[in-house]
C-alpha cells in the first residue's frame, strides 16, 4: 500500500469537511461512462447516478470485459461555495466474474469475486449545459475468494444528467 495515496487522501477527506456550503445538487439523474486508472475490479465502466433526496445519492457501476462487474453505492453529496461544485463520499459493494486459468483441467473458469469500496470525489455540473463530470478516489477491498486490496483507483466520469 503506497503511503503517499493514503496521506493525500486522508488530508483531503479532512479538508472537505471543513469547507463552507451554499446550495444543493443540480440534476437528479445522470448517465455516463466512468474511466479508471488502475485494475479495480470495477473499473472502466457505464455509470448511472440517481439522487434520492437533496443530498444523498445511489451509484450503479456496470464494468464490461475482464473482469465483468457490478457495483453500487451509496454517496452523501455535500456543496462547495462555488456554484455547480459537490464534493462527496460513501461506500458500497461490488460483485465481479475473473476469467481463470485452471492448468488442472485445462480450460479456462470463471472466478466470482465479492468486495466493499469506498469513494471520495468531486463533482461538477455545468450550469447550462445537461452534462456533470467528476473526479474520484475509489478504493476496493476484494473479500471473496481473493483477499486483496485496491487502494489506487482513480476514476473519471461523464455523465448526461437529467431532471432537477
Amino acid at each position: 500500500m503506497n503511503k503517499k495515496v493514503i496521506v493525500a487522501a486522508s488530508f483531503l477527506f479532512a479538508g472537505l469537511f471543513f469547507v463552507s456550503t451554499s446550495s444543493a445538487q443540480d440534476y437528479k439523474t445522470a448517465l455516463g461512462v466512468r474511466f479508471s486508472s488502475s485494475a479495480a475490479m470495477v473499473n472502466n465502466s457505464i455509470s448511472i447516478k440517481q439522487f434520492i433526496n437533496k443530498t444523498t445519492a445511489i451509484e450503479g457501476l456496470f464494468s464490461f470485459g475482464d473482469p465483468l462487474a457490478f457495483g453500487a453505492l451509496a454517496e452523501l453529496h455535500k456543496p462547495f461555495s462555488a456554484s455547480g461544485l459537490q464534493y462527496y463520499y460513501g461506500g458500497g459493494a461490488y460483485l465481479g466474474f475473473v476469467k481463470t486459468y485452471n492448468p488442472n483441467h485445462l480450460k479456462n473458469e470463471v472466478d466470482p469475486n465479492f468486495g466493499a469500496m469506498g469513494v471520495l470525489g468531486l463533482d461538477y455540473k455545468f450550469s447550462n449545459v445537461p452534462l456533470n463530470i467528476s473526479l474520484d478516489w475509489k478504493p476496493e477491498l476484494n473479500i471473496v475468494s481473493d483477499i486483496n486490496f485496491e487502494p489506487a483507483a482513480i476514476g473519471f466520469t461523464a455523465r448526461f444528467t437529467f431532471g432537477k
